[in-house]
């Protein structure tokens, strides 16, 4: 269901938002009024998002570059006039593999893009949103984050962190207008599963109690409401979108 002019005169930027969560997600913010800057690696991708959403600006980078990210954020003020949102959807699943014999170079990019990317991300678009004392961040964490998938440790590690972290950058911002959540989707269809062997996704769906995989749509439309005005007295908080799987 699209709420026309819920985020008119919101604007947002999104990474990962070329494909799957992050493209779901702006094409909705963008139906509903707002206007959006999409970061991506992907140029190509990048190009038809841009034409899907209509968004205002489009950049290719890689989230683990932090000046990158510090320029991305200045260029993207500069194209949207301000920044209310943002929705920290990049990510990558890194090697399917037990911890003895885990790929360190694999591990090493994972902590890269989905910890270290997501606090660059964070650390350099915040100020623009204390600029007018208000915002809304929505981290894109998984229920892998929570229970800990077997054969993935650097993905349910990395997750984990983003819930920390989330929690601590709430309770920072609290009372300055900026609210910081988290989502926490069991699997859903999603590009990522391309680069997941059968016999793990088959795995993760044996675990969610609806017997499905989720769908973009779903997870996006818990996404805009932490995005909204709406979400006024929810911060620092956790919101599961799992089929059920989630026990805490």
């Amino acid at each position: 269901m699209i709420y026309k002019g819920r985020f008119s005169g919101r604007n947002a930027i999104i990474t990962g938002g070329a494909s799957g969560l992050g493209l779901e997600t702006a094409k909705r913010i963008a139906a509903e009024g707002g206007k959006v800057c999409l970061w991506d690696l992907n140029p190509e991708a990048l190009a038809a998002a841009k034409r899907d959403t209509g968004a205002v600006h489009t950049i290719a980078l890689d989230v683990s570059d932090a000046k990158a990210v510090e320029e991305a954020a200045t260029q993207s003020r500069q194209a949207l006039g301000k920044v209310d949102i943002l929705v920290n959807s990049a990510g990558i699943t890194g090697a399917t593999h037990t911890v003895v014999g885990y790929p360190i170079e694999s591990w090493l990019k994972v902590m890269d893009v989905n910890v270290n990317g997501l606090f660059y991300c964070c650390r350099f678009v915040v100020p623009l949103m204390l600029e007018n004392a208000y915002g809304r961040i929505v981290n894109i964490s998984s229920v892998a984050g929570k229970e800990g998938n077997p054969n993935a440790s650097s993905y349910s590690a990395s997750k984990a962190a983003v819930l920390g972290f989330t929690k601590s950058l709430g309770k920072e911002l609290a009372t300055k207008g900026v609210i910081v959540n988290a989502v926490t989707p069991a699997t859903f269809e999603s590009p990522i599963l391309k680069n997941v062997p059968q016999s793990h996704i088959d795995y993760m769906r044996s675990k969610i109690p609806m017997d499905r995989f989720g769908t973009a749509e779903e997870i996006a439309a818990a996404v805009c409401w932490l995005a909204s005005e709406e979400c006024s007295f929810t911060t620092a908080n956790t919101l599961d979108t799992s089929g059920g799987r989630t026990t805490y």
